[in-house]
């Protein structure tokens, strides 16, 4: 998730815009919405959509009703209307797909409560509100420290300052219900500002937090994704996953949502198929269904007395057996049928250089290697020397 003037230098900063991922296209933003009607003029007549699509710290988005003769565009900041005081964020979307989102969100745009967008951010409002972002990390590791001194089982995962200073909302996960008032006691009088606790999910704690998954890429709920189904460990059985907590759990602790990407797929292609549990009974007895493979067609049966040794079958055989069954017929065996499926693999890789022995730092060294011949020193005679 980056625009195109986001390529990274040597010192790890964006070269182009420079923002550290909050560039004024919103191109390298969290749940950014791409605009495929800004290049479209409205039709004679109409007047533009007077809402607007606000997005505050990581993923909270929130629609707002711009004022009169505000002209607003993505990646202005803004400052809107909160309970007390402003609050400051970057405008996201404008336009119709606005109305697109407020219909899909269920907010009702003809709302007179609708909160208001009260003017562009001053130079002020920008200072303040990024000097109270600078303290935010600060304040989570003071409030973290005073959560352990209360014994208090819950984690602070978040913080988030309002635009004006004057409050702040503390994100936490926690398993039990949590009496947390003494410690928004001595919050309030060590930071010196209104206290908001706010429970929240571990995926949404993940979705906020953002991280890289399994695959290498960025989170699906940080950058993209806004709804959170329901995830079962059938989805991972349709699939023939292994049914392993360490590789199908993300980094929220619950199932990866992936896993509901391509099990619509696979419950298609599975309806051609047997049943997982079918059996074949044949006059050397009964077999059952050990593996499938749902790309190549085929399925992998072995009999009851002998659970090591599996047959390949392709869906059709299978077919075929399961009627001669039904009508209370049984095949000679498996092995007739599996006989015609045996194929022979192509050779995907061929020894060219001489490279793949595995033993090739195991052979002897050459022994008939020449000796050096070592010079003795022969033992000066002595000289016979006239007196």
């Amino acid at each position: 998730m980056g625009c195109n003037s986001c390529s990274t230098g040597k010192d790890g900063q964006p070269k182009g815009c420079k923002n550290n991922g909050t560039c004024g296209t919103d191109g390298c933003n969290k749940l950014t919405v791409f605009d495929w009607l800004s290049n479209m003029s409205l039709p004679n007549g109409q007047t533009p959509f007077d809402c607007v699509e606000v997005r505050f710290k990581n993923s909270r988005k929130e629609f707002y009703r711009a004022g009169e003769g505000l002209s607003l565009s993505i990646g202005d900041l803004v400052s809107t209307q909160a309970k007390s005081g402003h609050d400051v964020g970057m405008v996201t979307l404008t336009g119709e797909l606005v109305r697109i989102q407020m219909k899909k969100k269920k907010v009702a745009f003809d709302d007179e409560e609708l909160p208001k967008v009260y003017r562009k951010a001053t130079q002020n409002d920008i200072d303040k509100w990024q000097k109270c972002r600078d303290k935010e990390d600060e304040i989570k590791k003071r409030a973290r420290e005073m959560a352990i001194i209360l014994r208090l089982q819950m984690k602070i995962s978040d913080v988030e300052f309002q635009g004006d200073g004057s409050k702040a909302t503390f994100y936490y996960t926690a398993e039990d219900r949590i009496d947390f008032r003494q410690l928004i006691k001595d919050m309030a009088k060590a930071f010196g500002i209104r206290i908001e606790m706010r429970q929240i999910g571990y995926r949404q704690e993940a979705q906020r937090l953002g991280g890289i998954g399994s695959c290498g890429r960025e989170l699906c709920c940080s950058t993209w994704l806004t709804d959170f189904r329901s995830v079962s460990t059938s989805a991972a059985r349709y699939q023939q996953l292994s049914l392993n907590p360490q590789k199908l759990a993300g980094q929220c602790g619950k199932l990866k949502c992936c896993l509901n990407y391509e099990l619509d797929m696979y419950l298609d292609v599975l309806k051609d198929f047997p049943a997982q549990d079918s059996k074949l009974f044949t006059e050397k007895g009964m077999a059952f269904c050990q593996k499938t493979d749902i790309f190549k067609g085929l399925l992998w049966f072995s009999y009851k007395e002998d659970p090591a040794n599996w047959h390949t079958l392709t869906k059709e055989q299978v077919h075929e057996i399961l009627l001669k069954n039904k009508q209370k017929e049984k095949v000679a065996s498996l092995e007739m049928y599996a006989a015609n499926n045996l194929e022979e693999e192509p050779t995907l890789f061929e020894n060219t250089v001489g490279q793949d022995s595995l033993t090739r730092f195991d052979r002897p060294k050459n022994n008939n290697r020449r000796k050096k011949n070592k010079k003795r020193r022969k033992p000066l005679k002595p000289s016979n020397k006239n007196a």
